[in-house]
């Protein structure tokens, strides 16, 4: 299955033109699990192409180069595989801001992202000056610069609608009943202050000022419509720091995201994406394939794990450390290597723990549920007594999070032996909805209903 979010394949074109037409470039995406940036594109062989003779422009790189639509079926972010860089940021409507205004803003931050994932960086769009929308301008012109000479990078971005907006829209009758608030866990300390929020938006690019320039532009285009709730930022590896794809690693050095569900799943689409036609009881129109977003800002206590031996660390997760295959496996095992659950040592005792996270988390463990995981790590610095805090930015994509987040955090709630060693500080649940068309804003089929 392909991803319906609307990547390209990569055209052979110079630099200079690239930086017009970037939105007919990019590469195929294959799973959410996959690598990005492997697939380099070539200049074209004519005069004016980058490191051709008689060219004074320098090749664009194929991280610069590759490109994601922002039309389609989908919003781009969802199953556009994971980027380097990533910036996840919240908004509350603004006093007196009703379902006028955020249609505003949805339409101005939808040309803006549209704008920047087209590789078009280098200028706001009109510094918020689009004549009485309630954006503001600022000094220094409409161009911002940050992210001049770069190609669009993978760049993506992404809107999300959480629970509260529906009412400050008075639009609380198109409100997902997939959206009630999520149970209390016992190993939650929820900052409210980092959590939830009316608007949320997900950037992602492999280039660290794409990315950043992205995330100001959203910014500044909010205008008085809405005020920042709290911001993160996270990161990735690389494309191309390994000599080969492969699953990424997270900050403990465990290899994350092994099981996550594939496009060539039977069932995927039914796991992860609303239907294209709700049926009736199945939530409104105009989530029709969408998704919906649980976002955990996951402290990750370091210091600990480290004290762990490297024995204990792999009994904790339930697999090896340094090439991610289950405990089970024979030597020779990958981390793709299905795990045996009843497999024994020379002890009798089983080989992956009653208690492991990689057994518990397992949808055959949790009656099926699943979602589609795309996390960022984060550090933040150190605390007064020396103490990272780093983690991870944890989404996980679902058609419906009472199936598909919730059963599993439960079950991992009650006795994952991870759990002593992680603290989720920040929460959020939000509605994504489906794609935009040519000259459409995301969320118009909700705002203009």
């Amino acid at each position: 299955m392909s991803d319906t979010s609307g990547t390209k394949n990569a055209t052979p074109i110079s630099r200079r033109r690239l930086l017009g037409t970037a939105g007919a470039t990019g590469i195929a995406l294959g799973t959410a699990g996959a690598a990005a940036g492997y697939a380099a594109g070539h200049a074209a062989a004519s005069p004016d192409s980058p490191g051709s003779p008689g060219s004074d422009n320098p090749p664009l790189s194929s991280v610069g180069s590759t490109g994601v639509s922002f039309e389609g079926e989908r919003q781009p972010g969802i199953l556009t595989p994971a980027q380097s860089c990533g910036h996840l940021i919240a908004f509350d409507l603004a006093p007196g801001a009703g379902r006028k205004e955020a249609a505003a803003l949805l339409r101005r931050w939808s040309t803006t992202a549209r704008r920047l994932m087209d590789g078009k960086n280098g200028a706001t769009g009109g510094n918020g000056k689009t004549g009485g929308n309630g954006a503001t301008g600022e000094p220094g012109g409409d161009d911002l610069g940050i992210a001049r000479d770069a190609g669009p990078s993978s760049l993506t971005v992404t809107f999300g609608f959480g629970r509260s907006f529906f009412s400050r829209t008075k639009l609380e009758k198109q409100r997902p009943g997939a959206l009630d608030p999520l149970p209390d866990f016992s190993s939650d300390q929820l900052d409210p202050a980092r959590s939830n929020g009316d608007l949320w938006v997900q950037i992602g690019a492999n280039d660290a000022l794409v990315a950043f320039e992205a995330l100001r532009a959203i910014q500044r285009e909010a205008g008085d419509a809405a005020r920042v709730r709290w911001q993160m930022n996270g990161f990735n590896r690389s494309p191309g720091a390994t000599a080969r794809p492969m699953t990424s690693r997270n900050l403990m050095g465990q290899i994350d995201g092994t099981n996550n569900p594939k496009e060539s799943d039977d069932d995927f689409e039914q796991r992860i994406f609303v239907p294209r036609v709700p049926r009736e009881g199945e939530g409104p129109a105009w989530m029709a394939g969408g998704s919906y977003a649980v976002v955990r800002r996951i402290r990750m206590l370091l210091d600990d794990w480290d004290r762990l031996s490297l024995p204990d660390q792999e009994n904790v997760i339930g697999r090896r450390k340094k090439d991610g295959a289950p405990l089970s496996a024979d030597p020779d095992g990958t981390e793709t290597t299905e795990m045996d659950l009843d497999a024994t040592g020379k002890d009798g005792k089983v080989l992956v723990a009653a208690n492991a996270h990689a057994r518990i988390s397992r949808p055959d463990q949790n009656g099926g549920a699943a979602m589609l995981r795309r996390a960022f790590s984060f550090h933040d610095g150190y605390d007064t007594g020396g103490v990272p805090d780093a983690g991870l930015l944890f989404v996980c994509w679902q058609a419906d999070p009472l199936r598909g987040f919730v059963p599993v955090q439960r079950k991992l709630d009650r006795g994952d032996a991870l759990s002593a060693f992680i603290r989720h500080e920040s929460s959020g649940l939000f509605a994504v909805p489906g794609g935009a068309g040519k000259g459409e804003y995301v969320g118009q089929r909700l705002l203009e209903s």
